[in-house]
């Protein structure tokens, strides 16, 4: 059974920074590349940062380009997103997502397995 448990979110005043981390279990037999989605409040899931399974190849979004870092260690099987100088418009729920394959994906529908979100809040 794959599982994916998000961590790391919380309040922080805009400006701010968080790191958010995703420990995944049960990802055996094939490789996986990783990626980040968030969902504000009425809105829909959007992609936030993507990486391949090595972690040489990343991709973001851009809203997040130049802000939002995204690493892996596999050795640990975590994932993580480094959000530095928040913003009120980051305030959502952050997914962390699985998907078969070594390339990065950044459309919702190509990925396996997701977890259950942490909200991250960023006040002004």
């Amino acid at each position: 059974q794959v599982t994916l448990v998000e961590s790391g979110g919380g309040l922080v005043q805009a400006g701010g920074s968080l790191r958010l981390s995703c420990a995944a279990s049960g990802l055996t037999g094939s490789r996986y590349a990783m990626g980040w989605f968030r969902q504000a409040p009425e809105k829909e899931r959007v992609f936030v940062a993507a990486i391949g399974w090595s972690g040489g190849r990343t991709d973001y979004a851009d809203s997040v380009k130049g802000r939002f870092s995204i690493s892996r260690d596999n050795a640990k099987s975590t994932v993580y997103l480094q959000m530095n100088n928040l913003k009120p418009e980051d305030t959502a729920v952050y997914y962390c997502a699985a998907a078969r394959g070594l390339a990065v994906y950044t459309t919702s529908g190509r990925y396996n397995y997701w977890g259950q979100g942490t909200q991250v809040t960023v006040s002004a």
